[in-house]
């Protein structure tokens, strides 16, 4: 793929919406923190084009440090989502990562990890 296509930018918006669903956990363990929900946002921005690419791997790099420092598995898988959220703008498959960890954080949580893939499936962007 592309780097900066519309498939480029619709699939960082998805891993947006898939680490944005697990930001809760990290923010119940760190509730001072905003690095994760700030790399959610870069992912976003970076999509609409409000944003660069070096500026959203800034908040990826800020948003990995957070989960090294979250003190819980819980904590620590969301704020991976988020930082790799903000790495799909550089990198595309960083997307199937911000997944990947929103699933190990519901699970690291005692959620219902085969629907939040469900969800994440239903929700995908379509190959163009």
């Amino acid at each position: 793929m592309q780097h900066n296509t519309k498939q480029h930018k619709a699939i960082a918006s998805w891993a947006a919406d898939c680490a944005e669903r697990v930001l809760p956990l990290f923010h119940d363990a760190k509730p001072g923190d905003s690095r994760p929900k700030a790399a959610i946002s870069a992912a976003r921005r970076w999509a609409s084009g409000k944003l660069t690419v070096a500026e959203a791997r800034k908040a990826a790099v800020a948003a990995h440090a957070a989960a090294r420092e979250a003190g819980s598995a819980v904590a620590r898988e969301a704020a991976r989502a988020a930082a790799h959220a903000a790495a799909s703008a550089h990198v595309p498959n960083h997307a199937r990562h911000a997944a990947n960890y929103a699933i190990k954080a519901v699970i690291a949580a005692g959620g219902d990890d085969v629907a939040e893939e469900k969800w994440q499936d239903d929700k995908a962007p379509m190959p163009q």
